[in-house]
């Protein structure tokens, strides 16, 4: 029998998961203790307290941002990742937990430590990835460009209200021909009087298509080198639009942006990019935020597992009680441990000024393969159950994907650390030619 639109909307409407499978408590209510630290509680060495920092004991922040997910974010968070749609309502109360601009000092932002910073998007990826992005593109990548790269006056002018989330950033640099060769960039900066004017094209730009400020690296067309612009949305020539058809990070609202001629005055120029170095800086602190996001999602996913193998029973026995199912509930809870483990050194590592690019590299690429691991054997665990979003492993699924890609693949990163440790840089394969002239 044929089809058509007109058909689509006939039959009853879904059963609520609740009721449609009563075994076991679905995500929108999301566990209130994380199991992936169990093996760290009770530690009297404060240098070995790895999750909960410190600083973080003392202002409560972690069990704040820890409250707002699973009390405003879990509910909701099905829905809109299943509509692809952004909950804009929960940006004031986000706002409140005072995490928007992490390690920047003054101008309203909280002055966290990296390891603090680091710890609190984490809690946001436990229950929602996309949240979780939503902050580290806005804080640790637009606002912290602001902060290391920007003037005095842009700093004063910008960050308050970026702070409070009043006004919401984007960072763009990736183009469509230009990912992991970001460097290469095409996107121009023609100079003209009282200012510039940006030509070109960006993709996959998170928080683009509502940011009220864009950060823009483009090439200076009289210097070559790659400089960096705070573009204001609306503004003449500028387009962004929404990429669909995602199956990752779906909440977050990933653009193409244009620029035909868009006008950039000499004040929004920021003065601290003068080439595509100068943005290492910035990306080495949101590596570090990206190396903890798979720790964020993979403690989601066991906490929800835990939960679920306990209360799901077949064969007259609860799932927990099977010794497949608890093996690799345990392989999990370790690939855990040690994930930690290499976050919390890359902090440490970065506050005593040793961060290397090699140590980003290695840290964002070793725990998004191990969170690989782990958020799949979650969808073993759950059978059925793992394929809907409603138990979150589907979700976080789905979520891990993009971030396995973004701030540098898992081969790019792996040869950023293999340089620093070979002294041997194999970005680029050998030219044809050269190839061809060495076989004769």
């Amino acid at each position: 029998m044929a089809t058509d639109s007109s058909n689509r909307g006939i039959g009853l409407p879904p059963l609520d998961i609740s009721a449609a499978f009563p075994q076991a408590t679905p995500a929108s209510i999301f566990p209130l203790q994380g199991l992936g630290v169990v093996l760290l509680g009770g530690q009297r060495n404060m240098e070995l307290l790895l999750w909960r920092e410190v600083e973080m004991l003392l202002n409560g922040l972690t069990e704040k941002v820890q409250a707002f997910m699973e009390k405003e974010v879990a509910p909701i968070m099905t829905g809109y990742w299943e509509k692809a749609e952004f909950p804009f309502h929960v940006i004031p109360k986000l706002a409140e937990l005072g995490v928007a601009g992490g390690t920047v000092k003054g101008y309203g932002c909280p002055g966290l430590s990296i390891t603090g910073t680091a710890v609190a998007l984490a809690e946001m990826a436990r229950v929602d990835a996309s949240c979780s992005t939503f902050i580290l593109v806005h804080s640790s990548l637009a606002m912290l460009t602001i902060a290391l790269c920007g003037s005095e006056e842009q700093k004063q002018k910008y960050l308050p209200s970026l702070a409070k989330l009043q006004t919401v950033a984007c960072w763009a640099l990736t183009e469509p021909d230009y990912g992991s060769d970001a460097s290469s960039l095409r996107t121009t900066a023609t100079k003209v009087s009282g200012g510039w004017l940006i030509d070109g094209q960006k993709r996959w730009i998170g928080n683009s298509t509502f940011a009220d400020i864009l950060v823009v690296f483009a090439r200076n067309t009289n210097t070559n080198q790659i400089n960096g612009f705070i573009v204001k949305k609306g503004s003449a020539g500028l387009k962004a639009t929404k990429i669909e058809n995602k199956i990752g990070l779906r909440m977050v609202q990933n653009g193409d942006i244009l620029f035909n001629r868009v006008f950039v005055p000499d004040e929004d120029m920021l003065p601290g990019i003068k080439s595509f170095q100068d943005t290492s800086k910035v990306l080495a602190v949101s590596r570090v935020m990206v190396t903890w996001q798979p720790i964020g999602i993979s403690m989601g996913v066991l906490d929800i597992c835990h939960r679920y193998l306990k209360e799901r029973k077949q064969f007259g026995a609860p799932l927990a009680a099977f010794q497949l199912n608890q093996e690799k509930l345990v392989r999990m809870l370790g690939n855990i441990q040690a994930m930690l483990l290499v976050g919390w050194r890359l902090c440490k590592l970065y506050e005593s000024g040793k961060m290397t690019p090699g140590h980003a590299s290695l840290g964002k690429a070793w725990t998004s393969l191990k969170a690989r691991e782990t958020v799949s054997l979650g969808r073993e665990l759950l059978g059925g159950n793992g394929i809907l979003a409603d138990f979150l492993v589907a979700k976080a699924f789905c979520d891990l994907e993009p971030i396995y890609s973004y701030e540098g693949t898992y081969d790019i990163n792996s040869l950023v650390t293999a340089r620093e440790i070979t002294g041997i840089a194999s970005f680029k394969p050998a030219m044809l030619g050269k190839s061809t002239r060495s076989r004769l």
